[in-house]
């Protein structure tokens, strides 16, 4: 008995050390520590990736560069042409001649103003769609050209071609079909539709109504706008809220309705491991917080709290991109590393956006990976000291 009890001293130590050993690397975890996510920005591998702290200088910065992507920043008002004429347009043109009126006679529909009009007579010419080669006839003037000018201005050259032939003319030139200044609107609306522009100078909003609006609701939607090789997205409902950013359309312009369902992703020690979902007018770092179930108390590092997101360069100051490492849509990678221990953060949480497909992660305090440490210890040694203890007696 007392060679087995010697025995069983000298194995248990023994049979320890490795376990105890592999104990440090068999520890689960949610992934990075704190140390590891900063040491992230000169690790060989992710070369580029800025950690970036938040406080309120940051917050400034990116309400500024989200400012300068809203419509009204990037895009502006679009240039009305107003009733310039382009090919396929048709046209109506309207003639008065005072009396003895015949030269007109004869030509198109004759009509007075009055039921018994003793003082001009009005003759409307057959409509006419500008061709390629850019002309409008019309009898005794001839042919004129068109395309480029506006309606006042073709008026004007049929008033001064008629003179002498026709007894004080007077000239009406009306686009009766526009094909040439409108705009597209398609995706999630009533309707898609060319709409085509006047000279009153059709607004976003305008479009979407004719299209017969959303059919989502609108704090789901972003707005597209596709103007030139310039695209521009904002959500709908800051679009209404904000009525500078209900901006003057330009011809071919292409509005698209989007429906998107946001979301961001929390990750590590927090209240929720889970995709939630966010609105298209997203939200705040306080909000988000809130609807992951904010950070656990066992586990979580108050100061070790980071947002893995891909960011505009604006938003971080680099005005030269060259040689950064960057997405398919030139944005940079970035962790903003989020301090709880500091009473400002709340008020900063307050102002900073959360954007769609942000990875939120709560890293583990150092305290909570001992503490799993000494339960995996516990519970091989117990075991085998219990069993020494047997052999002992």
């Amino acid at each position: 008995m007392t060679r087995l009890r010697q025995i069983v001293t000298l194995a248990i130590p023994l049979s320890l050390a490795p376990i105890l050993t592999g104990c440090a690397n068999i520890i689960s975890s949610t992934g990075p520590s704190r140390g590891a996510v900063m040491a992230a920005e000169n690790g060989p591998n992710l070369s580029g990736i800025r950690i970036v702290e938040l406080d309120s200088s940051v917050v400034q910065r990116i309400s500024q560069s989200q400012k300068k992507s809203a419509f009204s920043q990037s895009l502006g008002d679009g240039i009305r042409r107003g009733t310039v004429i382009g090919i396929g347009d048709v046209l109506d043109i309207t003639i008065w001649e005072a009396p003895p009126a015949s030269l007109f006679g004869s030509v198109g529909n004759t009509s007075g103003i009055g039921a018994s009009d003793p003082v001009s007579k009005a003759t409307s010419l057959p409509q006419q769609r500008v061709g390629e080669e850019g002309f409008v006839f019309v009898p005794f003037a001839g042919s004129i050209p068109a395309i480029g000018r506006s309606t006042t201005d073709i008026q004007t050259e049929i008033v001064r071609r008629l003179r002498g032939k026709a007894h004080q003319p007077q000239a009406i030139v009306r686009i009766a079909q526009n094909a040439t200044t409108s705009v597209t609107v398609v995706g999630e609306v009533g309707g898609s539709q060319r709409m085509p522009l006047s000279d009153r100078g059709e607004r976003l909003l305008d479009a979407l109504a004719a299209a017969g609006g959303t059919r989502q609701p609108v704090n789901k939607i972003t707005i597209q706008i596709t103007r030139g090789d310039r695209v521009r997205s904002m959500p709908l409902d800051q679009i209404i809220a904000d009525p500078s950013q209900n901006i003057v359309l330009q011809s071919d312009d292409v509005i698209t309705a989007l429906y998107q369902p946001y979301s961001f992703t929390a990750l590590g020690a927090t209240g929720r491991n889970e995709e939630l979902p966010l609105e298209a007018s997203g939200i705040t770092l306080a909000q988000d917080l809130g609807r992951m179930g904010g950070v656990q108390d066992q586990r979580a590092d108050p100061k070790g709290v980071f947002i893995f997101r891909f960011e505009e360069p604006a938003a971080l100051g680099i005005t030269n991109i060259n040689g950064a490492i960057t997405n398919s849509e030139g944005k940079v990678p970035v962790i903003y590393r989020v301090n709880l221990k500091n009473p400002e953060t709340f008020f900063v949480a307050q102002s900073f956006p959360m954007h769609n497909k942000d990875v939120v992660y709560s890293s583990n305090a150092p305290l909570a990976d001992f503490q799993k440490f000494l339960g995996i210890v516990s519970s091989i040694v117990l075991p085998i000291a219990s069993a020494q203890t047997v052999v002992q007696k």
